[in-house]
């Protein structure tokens, strides 16, 4: 009977030892899915009590969500500008925002579809929603410092995030697209098209922020910036912003 005693505090005393197990919530731009999903497995991992739950869309979208109260511990954009809002608000917390990643922008084609060598050729043009989605701002920058986009504007198909824009791409439903460098990279239906101009637009710019400072928030927030993190980010195209410049995580020059 004290064998079956000792056999239950100890079981007791175990249990007692572990961690809780905790859950918390990342609101992630659509164009960090794949990265974003292989590093949360690879958290997970090596902090199996804590459990991440992932929240993809445009960057404007998510801004709006988290404004509204919609749980959040870690807002990760591809908006300087939807992340400040968030950020002025005083929804993050203090000193604990960092610009991390940055991007470029490619036309994109059909995998088998003949590269044409002028916009010209193209009827259907998809580009993200420029009000809400960060490339769909950025290619509407490229466009217009081109001087094209009011002469386009009737071609332009607009999408509820750049994934879209892939899709759309790869369907054949539109004849070109422009999105990330990372998107493209990801899709084998889709080629980019390096010939054609792509005008001058604001840095691409993904910093990310804690909004719940909770242990377990501000492990994955580290882990975020950690080698073995950046390594999987880089994997999938994205480059890393070395640090704060000028003492602005919005500024990278």
């Amino acid at each position: 009977m004290k064998r079956v005693i000792y056999i239950l505090l100890a079981i007791s005393l175990l249990t007692a030892c572990q961690p809780e197990e905790e859950e918390i919530t990342i609101s992630a731009a659509a164009s960090l899915t794949d990265a974003i999903n292989e590093a949360v497995q690879q958290f997970e991992k090596e902090h199996p009590h804590i459990k991440v739950a992932i929240n993809l869309g445009g960057s404007g979208a998510l801004s709006q969500q988290i404004m509204q109260g919609a749980p959040a511990d870690i807002f990760f954009s591809a908006s300087l500008d939807h992340f400040d809002r968030i950020l002025q608000a005083g929804l993050i917390e203090d000193g604990q925002a960092r610009a991390l990643l940055t991007n470029e922008l490619v036309w994109v084609q059909p995998k088998d579809d003949q590269l044409v060598t002028s916009i010209d050729h193209f009827n259907k043009i998809a580009i993200g929603t420029p009000e809400t989605v960060p490339a769909g701002n950025y290619a509407k920058q490229a466009l217009t410092a081109q001087g094209i986009y009011n002469d386009i504007e009737k071609k332009l198909v607009f999408t509820k995030d750049v994934r879209q824009v892939v899709q759309y791409v790869e369907s054949g439903n539109v004849d070109a697209g422009m999105v990330y460098r990372t998107d493209a990279m990801i899709s084998d239906k889709v080629q980019l098209n390096e010939t054609l101009p792509i005008g001058e637009y604001d840095d691409i710019i993904y910093p990310v922020g804690m909004i719940k400072k909770t242990q377990a928030a501000e492990t994955f927030y580290q882990y975020l910036q950690s080698e073995e993190a950046l390594d999987i980010f880089k994997q999938y195209g994205f480059q890393e912003i070395d640090g704060d410049i000028d003492g602005s995580i919005f500024s990278t020059d």
